[in-house]
C-alpha cells in the first residue's frame, strides 16, 4: 500500500465515521442525550483494516478530528469533551486491535486474512470488544469529570455496553466482509466484477435453498414486526431470540450476521420511537442498557450457533477426507500384505519369524519342508537336526537356541533329515533380532539349503589338499636336482654358456620356492577350514611376545630392519592355540612384510575386553590398503599389491578371515590415522570360573583359570 492510497483509505474512513456519529445521534432517547448506538465498532474496523497503513498518522488526527466537528455541527457537546471522547475512541480501538491480534491472529485486521469459522473466534472477538470497552467506559467517565461535565459512574455500565455491542456488531461484520474482498483480490487479482459473482452463486443456488431463506426472513421479520410493534405490555423481546436460533441452525453465517443486524436495527427504531417491550422501562438509561444487551444476546446466539454449525461441518468434511484416506490406505496395506506374502510364499529359501516366547509368528512353506525332518527330533533318532559332523543335537540344545535366537544374530549351518531325504541336507540358518519397544526382542529366521555349495566347497578343499600334498614330492625332486646340478656346475672350468647355465638354474630353484609357498599356503588353507578346533584357555600376551621375538631375530638373521613392537595389556582368550598362533603370525607377518624399503617397521599391538568377547587391534606403518579393497582383501587369491616386488599368494588374509569365523569372531581391515594399516580381530574371551571364597560374604569371587598356552608377558613391552 503505497502513501496517496493510505491516506485515501484514511479519508474514506473518516468519512463513514462522521456518517456513523450522524446515525447515532438520530438514535438519542430523551433529553439527556443518551444514545443507543455509538459509533465504537466503526472505529474498532478503521484502524483493524489501516493496521499496515504507511500514513498510520493520519487515522491517530483523523479520528479525534472528525468526531470534534461532527459533534460541533450537532451543538451535542463542546469542543473540548468531543476531542477528549475523540482520543479515547482512538485508545479504544488500538486496544481492540492489539487484543484481537494476540487472541486471534488468524482473524482479517489482526494479522490474518480468515473470518470468524469457529464459536473460539467469536470469543475472541467478544473478550477483545470488552476489553477494550472497559478502558473506554473508564476514560470516558474520567473525561467528563476533566472538562467540567458532571462525572457520573453510573454512566459506567451505559458505556461499557453501548461500546461492546457496537464493537461486536460492526466488528463482526467488518471481519467478515474484509476477510471475503481479501480473498477475492487473492483469487482474482482485483475486487473488479464481485457483483457478476455473487449474481453467478445465487444462479447457481437450488431454489429450495432460496426460498428456504425467503420463508425464514419473512417470518422472522414478521415476529419482530408484532413484538416491537405492539403496545401491549407482553414479554415477547427475549422470546424472539428462539428465531435467531432457527435463523442460525439454517441460513449461512455471514446471512445471520446480516439477519441479526437488521432485526438488531427493527428493535432499535421501535424503541426510538417509543414502542415495543423496552418503551415500558421510564428510566432512560436502563432503558438504553437493555437494548444493548438484547441487541450483544442476538447477535452472540446467533453467530455462536452459526460457527459452531461451520465448525461442526468443518470437522465432519475432515474426518469423511480423513476416512476416505485412510480407508485408501487400508486398501493399499492390504494389497501390499497381499504382494508381501505372495513374495514370501514363493521364496526358494525358509523364513520365519521368531516371538520372544519362541513361537513361530510367521512362517512360509519353505520353511516347513527345509525343516521337514524337525517333527521326528523327539520320536526318531535317525531323523532330525544335526550337527555337520553327524553328531546329533539334543532337546536342550535345541531348546537353548531357540531361547537365544532372538538375543543375537546367530549364523549356523545344521544338517536336516528327513524320511523323504535320508541322506540329508545341509540348511544355513541365519537369525538376525527385531527390537521391540518394550525391551523384547523377535528375531526373523531365514533358512537356505546349502547342500550343493558345501558339498561343492568341500570337494574343492579335498581338491586343494590333496593336490597340494601330491605336488610336494615332485617339488622336492626338482629342488634336489636342481642342487645337485648347481653344485656340479659349481666345479666345473670357466665357460661362456656356465654363467647362463647357473642363472638358469637359480631362476628354477626361486620358481620352486614360490611354488612351495602356494603349495604350503592352500595346505594351511585346507587345515584352518577342516581341522577340529580345539579351544583352550590362551595366553594371548604370551603368544604375541614370542612371535615379535621370533620376527626380531629372523630380520636379524636376514639383515633387514628389526621391527619395533608396542604390546599393551592383552586378555586372555578362548581359541585353538595352533590356529590362534598361525592368526597373529599371519596378521604380523604382512605387517613386517608390507612395509616401504628403508622403514623400520612399526607395530602396536593392544587389546581389550568388551563383554564375552576379546577385540585385538593390530596396527602398522606400512604401505596401507587401497582404497575400496578393505573387504576384497580377505578373498581367496586376492593381492591388493601386485607391483613393488611384494611376494605373496593371496590366501594369507583369507586364511586369518576363516580361523576367526571358526571362532565364531570377526576381523575387519582400515586405514591406521597415523599411517599403514589397522587389523581388528575380535574372539572369545577367557572363560571365567566362579568360586566361592571360604572366608568371603556370601558372594562370589572370580578367578581366571591358569593359561592354557604361552607364556605371561607384562603390558606395555616394547621388542
Amino acid at each position: 500500500m503505497n502513501y496517496r492510497r493510505s491516506l485515501a483509505r484514511t479519508a474514506l474512513f473518516a468519512l463513514v465515521y462522521v456518517a456513523a456519529v450522524l446515525i447515532g445521534w438520530q438514535t438519542v432517547l430523551g433529553p439527556i442525550g443518551t444514545g443507543l448506538m455509538w459509533p465504537a465498532g466503526v472505529a474498532a474496523v478503521w484502524f483493524c483494516a489501516q493496521r499496515r497503513a504507511r500514513a498510520r498518522w493520519a487515522d491517530f488526527v483523523a479520528l479525534p478530528l472528525a468526531l470534534t466537528l461532527t459533534v460541533q455541527a450537532t451543538h451535542s457537546a463542546s469542543p473540548t469533551a468531543a476531542l477528549a471522547f475523540g482520543v479515547t475512541s482512538v485508545l479504544q480501538a488500538l486496544i481492540f486491535c492489539w487484543l484481537l491480534s494476540y487472541w486471534r491472529p488468524n482473524l482479517w485486521g489482526a494479522g490474518g486474512t480468515e473470518p470468524m469459522r469457529s464459536p473460539t473466534d467469536l470469543w475472541g472477538l467478544l473478550g477483545a470488544a470488552l476489553g477494550a470497552s472497559l478502558c473506554g467506559a473508564a476514560v470516558g467517565v474520567i473525561s467528563e469529570q476533566l472538562f467540567d461535565v458532571s462525572p457520573d459512574w453510573s454512566n459506567f455500565p451505559l458505556y461499557l455496553t453501548r461500546y461492546t455491542a457496537s464493537i461486536l456488531v460492526v466488528g463482526s461484520a467488518g471481519v467478515f466482509l474484509g476477510s471475503a474482498v481479501t480473498t477475492f483480490r487473492l483469487h482474482y487479482g482485483s475486487v473488479g466484477g464481485w457483483w457478476w459473482h455473487c449474481l453467478a452463486t445465487l444462479l447457481n443456488t437450488p431454489l429450495w435453498r432460496i426460498g428456504e431463506y425467503t420463508g425464514i426472513v419473512v417470518v422472522s421479520t414478521g415476529a419482530y414486526l408484532i413484538g416491537f410493534g405492539t403496545t401491549a405490555q407482553l414479554p415477547l423481546t427475549f422470546v424472539l431470540l428462539s428465531l435467531t436460533v432457527l435463523v442460525a441452525t439454517r441460513l449461512s453465517t455471514p446471512f445471520v450476521l446480516l439477519h441479526n443486524t437488521v432485526m438488531a436495527a427493527i428493535a432499535v427504531q421501535y424503541t426510538i420511537r417509543g414502542k415495543g417491550p423496552f418503551s415500558y422501562v421510564t428510566d432512560l438509561q436502563t432503558q438504553t442498557i437493555l437494548v444493548q444487551i438484547f441487541l450483544a444476546l442476538v447477535m452472540v446466539v446467533g453467530l455462536a450457533l452459526a460457527l459452531g454449525r461451520d465448525e461442526r461441518n468443518t470437522l465432519m468434511a475432515e474426518l469423511a477426507v480423513e476416512r476416505a484416506e485412510l480407508a485408501e490406505e487400508q486398501q493399499r496395506a492390504a494389497a501390499h500384505a497381499d504382494l508381501l506374502a505372495t513374495i514370501i510364499d514363493s521364496m526358494a529359501g525358509g523364513l520365519a519369524v521368531v516371538e520372544p516366547d519362541g513361537q513361530l509368528s510367521l512362517r512360509n512353506p519353505a520353511f516347513t519342508k527345509l525343516l521337514s525332518g524337525f517333527e521326528h527330533q523327539a520320536t526318531d533318532p535317525v531323523f532330525g537336526l544335526f550337527r555337520l559332523d553327524g553328531t546329533r543335537y539334543s532337546e536342550e540344545e535345541i531348546a537353548h537356541l531357540r531361547a537365544h535366537i532372538c538375543e543375537e544374530a546367530q549364523d549356523l549351518d545344521v544338517l536336516v533329515r528327513s524320511p523323504d531325504m535320508k541322506e540329508g541336507r545341509i540348511v544355513q540358518i541365519t537369525a538376525t533380532p527385531l527390537p521391540h519397544r518394550d525391551g523384547t526382542r523377535s528375531a526373523v529366521v531365514i533358512l537356505h539349503d546349502v547342500t550343493d555349495e558345501r558339498r561343492h566347497r568341500d570337494e574343492l578343499a579335498n581338491f586343494a589338499g590333496v593336490v597340494a600334498h601330491d605336488l610336494l614330492n615332485p617339488l622336492s625332486s626338482v629342488d634336489g636336482w636342481t642342487t645337485v646340478a648347481l653344485a656340479a656346475l659349481s666345479d666345473l672350468p670357466p665357460h661362456p654358456n656356465l654363467d647362463q647355465a647357473i642363472a638358469d638354474l637359480t631362476r628354477s630353484t626361486r620358481a620352486s620356492e614360490r611354488m612351495r609357498g602356494l603349495i604350503d599356503d592352500l595346505l594351511a588353507y585346507t587345515t584352518a577350514r577342516d581341522a577340529a578346533v580345539a579351544p583352550a584357555t590362551v595366553d594371548l600376551g604370551a603368544v604375541v611376545a614370542d612371535i615379535a621375538e621370533a620376527r626380531t631375530d629372523a630380520a636379524v638373521g636376514g639383515e633387514k630392519p628389526a621391527p619395533r613392537f608396542t604390546i599393551g595389556e592383552l586378555p586372555p582368550v578362548e581359541a585353538d592355540p595352533v590356529l590362534l598362533r598361525q592368526l597373529l603370525d599371519n596378521l604380523i607377518g604382512n605387517a613386517i612384510k608390507y612395509t616401504a624399503a628403508e622403514i623400520t617397521p612399526t607395530l602396536t599391538i593392544t587389546g581389550h575386553q568388551d563383554g564375552d568377547m576379546v577385540e585385538i587391534c593390530i596396527a602398522d606403518n606400512g604401505i596401507g590398503i587401497p582404497a575400496g579393497q578393505h573387504d576384497a582383501i580377505f578373498g581367496n587369491f586376492h593381492r591388493a599389491h601386485t607391483g613393488g616386488g611384494y611376494q605373496g599368494t593371496g590366501l594369507g588374509l583369507a586364511i586369518c578371515k576363516r580361523i576367526v569365523e571358526r571362532h565364531n569372531g570377526t576381523i575387519t581391515a582400515a586405514d591406521n590415522p597415523g599411517g599403514g594399516s589397522c587389523f581388528t580381530v575380535t574372539l572369545p574371551a577367557a572363560v571365567t570360573v566362579t568360586l566361592p571364597l571360604p572366608d568371603a560374604h556370601p558372594g562370589a569371587a572370580t578367578v581366571t583359570p591358569l593359561r592354557a598356552a604361552g607364556r605371561p608377558s607384562p603390558p606395555g613391552r616394547r621388542l
